[in-house]
């Protein structure tokens, strides 16, 4: 079909192609400089060219301080909402500036400078925003560590990145768990090569943990110390090209990768698009329901929302059991958000405990407007679920840990176009992106390909890896010349709308057949009894590869799994044909899933082929993969 609309994105589209420096010149417009670019793009510095690369910039400046000094000193910039802890804390632009300074001095105290990397391993809490903030203000270089990592993973992190400090905290809390974060801590600086110099221990009322002598120091003393001097560093003159932040990709095996995030062009990327992608308009409150852990909550709790003057919303717990499937409708109804950012995985846990959506009913949800999903594919029945429920856009988004922003989606300011289930909708400006053969040509719209996208990549994409220029070629520029390999497959139709259908390697081979699980899943997803799912390639000694379908049934269910795993058979082969070779869909209670949501698939599939396996350092529950070797037993 001939798509017709009123959204402005594809002239703006087009001419971030034809013009990016006079593209991308104006938005940095939206910045506040030390000293602007002379040369917005240089294509001779850096791997593939570098962005503002003579402009001087603070990224904490543009988050914090303009807002105070030009009116919104006493507007809110950061809710941390944690049903888990049982309160709700509010800190104004004026109150956040101030804990930043005061935090930055402390860390100067402590001798950190610009270029210095500071480690941050901590739970949802605003101390973490804070510190970020701090790092930034002082142009040292943060790195937060997800607080799922477990100790070898955080060491391999402080022996790339080589911290002067680390800030971390005594606990972290699950619903019904306190995690201890210190003995992992502890454990890990046992480990790394590299010591640092000192850690900064924030503890919690929860529980308290025992600090080391020497090393560790009380950071509630240390921050009410340097209150009381009145002490407040100012901000330090970085170049746009200098690192702000690395953050280590997770599931990385021996030498982890850094993904460096600079100060100038994520800058620009990130003000740019909480308007023209999200609809935000400064002053609104905006929720992003990640951690910070991960790109997303880097991105879209922290700078985001706060270069752009909006209020941010940190939440510490999950969208069911704190204390239920209605936690969601709660904080978007008490804090009056305009727009939820988050995971698929958690709109199909709220489907399958409220599969009505009556506890959606019970909140006032007028204000909100906008669901954006983006993580792991948004399967087309968890969409049409969400649409039906809520009566607002559900908008699904395409991007990477390495691009910091969204690669595709629908450009809420600038019009939304027609949604597509299955679709992320498009490229975002800046984004050439192509659908490619092995041999790097474009294919046909409607042919299955690698995705790729034309270099150079728009501002705020990495310019390399953590001191790891060659591995940065390797890993991304080497296999298509000239294009950014994203690992990831799909196509696009007729409408230049891309379908993002997994990561290359989840594309299986069936005697030959190149089959998209994604695609197996979309039609496992539609069964009406099945609540969630993920299909996987597992070893046969005649086809190569067949497909496998593990299903968790909604709760209530009365037939038997039996029966539903024969019609979800008959369903794949009615939709796809007998060409997926689908004969084997397997009844589990749930499916292994790191703590930000994302389905181990490749831990399931080594299981299934009965190879060596190791525990994932991110897993949220270790016990499920018993469960799945269980479910396994005679069936392959």
């Amino acid at each position: 079909m001939n798509i017709q609309d009123n959204s402005r994105y594809h002239q703006v589209h087009a001419r971030s192609l034809k013009d990016p420096i006079g593209f991308w010149g104006e938005a940095a417009r939206e910045i506040d400089w030390i000293e602007p670019a002379k040369k917005v793009f240089d294509p001779a510095m850096g791997i593939y060219g570098r962005w503002f690369a003579d402009a001087v910039v603070n990224t904490c400046y543009n988050a914090l301080d303009r807002h105070v000094l030009g009116g919104r000193a006493d507007q809110v910039a950061l809710i941390h909402d944690s049903p888990l802890a049982g309160t709700v804390t509010k800190f104004t632009y004026s109150e956040l500036l101030k804990e930043v300074q005061a935090l930055a001095a402390v860390m100067v105290d402590f001798g950190v400078v610009k270029g210095d990397r500071v480690i941050l391993y901590m739970p949802m809490v605003p101390e973490a925003v804070v510190a970020m903030l701090a790092c930034a203000r002082i142009g040292a270089v943060h790195s937060v560590v997800f607080g799922g990592f477990a100790a070898k993973e955080l060491a391999t992190r402080i022996d790339d990145a080589t911290p002067k400090l680390i800030f971390s905290a005594s606990c972290g809390l699950e619903p019904g768990r306190i995690v201890q974060y210190k003995p992992l801590l502890d454990e890990a600086i046992k480990l790394a090569s590299t010591k640092p110099e000192a850690c900064i221990i924030l503890q919690r009322q929860q529980q308290a943990c025992e600090l080391v002598a020497g090393r560790d120091h009380d950071w509630a003393k240390l921050r009410r110390a340097a209150l009381a001097a009145g002490k407040a560093a100012p901000c330090v003159p970085v170049s746009a090209t200098d690192p702000l932040y690395i953050l280590y990709t997770s599931g990385t095996t021996g030498i982890p990768k850094g993904v460096v995030r600079d100060n100038g062009g994520h800058l620009v990327a990130l003000k740019w698009s909480m308007f023209n992608l999200y609809g935000v308009a400064p002053g609104e409150i905006w929720w992003c329901g990640s951690d910070i852990g991960w790109v997303v909550g880097h991105s879209y709790i922290v700078y985001g929302p706060l270069f752009h003057g909006a209020t941010s919303i940190m939440y510490e717990g999950k969208p069911v059991g704190t204390p239920d499937a209605g936690s969601f409708w709660r904080v978007i109804a008490e804090h009056k958000a305009v727009a939820l950012f988050t995971a698929p995985t958690a709109f199909r846990a709220i489907k399958k405990e409220d599969p009505d959506g009556k506890l959606i009913r019970k909140y006032d949800l007028s204000k909100f407007r906008t669901l954006f999903l983006a993580g792991e594919r948004a399967d087309p029945p968890t969409v049409a679920w969400a649409e039906a429920q809520l009566k607002v856009p559900v908008i699904d988004h395409w991007w990477q840990t390495e691009t910091g922003w969204c690669i595709a989606g629908n450009p809420v300011g600038l019009g939304m176009l027609p949604v597509k289930h299955g679709s992320p909708t498009v490229p975002m400006p800046g984004y050439q992106v192509e659908i490619v053969d092995e041999a790097a040509k474009p294919v046909p719209a409607g042919t299955m390909g690698s995705i790729v996208i034309k270099l150079p990549m728009p501002p705020a994409c990495l310019p390399t890896l953590w001191q790891q220029d060659e591995r940065f070629r390797e890993a991304y520029l080497t296999e298509f010349p000239g294009y950014y390999k994203t690992s990831d497959a799909g196509y696009k139709d007729e409408d230049g709308y891309l379908f993002v259908m997994g990561r290359t390697d989840d594309i299986i081979n069936v005697a030959g057949h190149r089959l998209s699980t994604g695609g197996m899943e979309e039609i496992l997803a539609s069964h009406p009894d099945v609540a969630e799912c993920a299909v996987l390639g597992v070893h046969d000694a005649i086809k190569g590869e067949v497909p496998c379908g593990f299903l968790v049934l909604k709760a209530g269910v009365s037939r038997t799994a039996a029966d539903i795993e024969k019609e979800i058979v008959a369903l794949v082969r009615e939709k796809l044909g007998p060409v997926a070779a689908f004969k084997l869909a397997i009844t589990v209670a749930r499916l292994p899933k790191t703590r930000s949501g994302k389905i181990l698939r490749g831990t399931i599939k080594r299981i299934a082929d009965g190879e060596a396996w190791t525990m994932p350092a991110t897993i949220e529950d270790p016990k499920v993969l018993d469960e799945i070797g269980e479910a396994l037993k005679g069936r392959v």
